[in-house]
């Protein structure tokens, strides 16, 4: 149990283990689209395919769309509610505050709080073998969480490695952003099998809370600028990556 559960976990450490061996000063755009894309299609993929379907597959639509709608709004509120910044913007979002604070911490709070629906993702993968959800779909999110952290570590870490930050650093930011999967994901892990009859809720809920940053976040990231033609090569890649880890692992 306890390396489920920190699998994903693990590829957000590796990813931001990048900061010691790429030495530009700058992350190469079109590397970030990658990034960005590859991670999306992933997050989308394991959306569906392990969240999602084994949700309507209970039979229970009503619980199915009242999770999806909750786990959208749920991260939407935080997001109206909690300060943070997005990668290449220096306009905070989230409710102002009258201590300043840092730009480093913002953009931690913001990696941070859209792990939280994956940790939770990772939590009811860890429940498997019911009905539910069998142990080769929870295996295979939990490997797709894992992939599109390392991408996600690496984004965090090597901005801050451009802004000055010590390799060392930046490299325990980007993995700190990680820590709070392992941490929502025990929780989850604990509370479901008192949930057990609202386990469709409960993976429609992660579905959606993940496809809002999908939506919310990465893509128009992903799409600005130059170079989106190739996050939109790599969205395709990471979508049938999952597809074959969900085929290959049932």
């Amino acid at each position: 149990m306890i390396l489920k559960l920190l699998i994903p976990f693990i590829g957000t450490t590796l990813g931001s283990a990048c900061v010691f061996l790429v030495h530009k000063e700058k992350l190469d755009e079109r590397i970030e689209k990658a990034f960005l894309g590859f991670a999306s299609g992933v997050m989308v993929a394991a959306s569906f395919f392990s969240l999602l379907l084994p949700s309507l597959d209970s039979g229970d639509i009503t619980m199915a769309v009242i999770g999806l709608l909750s786990g959208m709004g749920f991260l939407l509120l935080m997001d109206s509610l909690l300060p943070h910044l997005h990668l290449h913007t220096d306009e905070p979002e989230g409710l102002k505050t009258k201590k300043r604070l840092s730009k480093v911490f913002m953009m931690f709070m913001a990696v941070t709080l859209h792990n939280v629906p994956e940790g939770a993702a990772a939590g009811i993968a860890m429940v498997s073998g019911t009905d539910i959800i069998s142990e080769s779909a929870s295996l295979a999110l939990l490997i797709g969480i894992a992939i599109q952290n390392f991408p996600e570590g690496a984004i965090v870490a090597l901005p801050l490695r451009t802004s000055g930050m010590s390799r060392f650093k930046a490299f325990l930011y980007g993995t700190a952003t990680g820590a709070v999967e392992p941490v929502a994901a025990l929780l989850m892990f604990v509370i479901a099998p008192m949930i057990t009859p609202f386990m469709p809720l409960a993976l429609s809920f992660a579905a959606g809370a993940m496809l809002y940053v999908v939506i919310e976040e990465l893509i128009p990231e992903a799409s600005v600028g130059k170079h989106s033609n190739i996050a939109t090569v790599a969205f395709a890649l990471g979508l049938a990556l999952m597809m074959v880890l969900d085929v290959t692992l049932s």
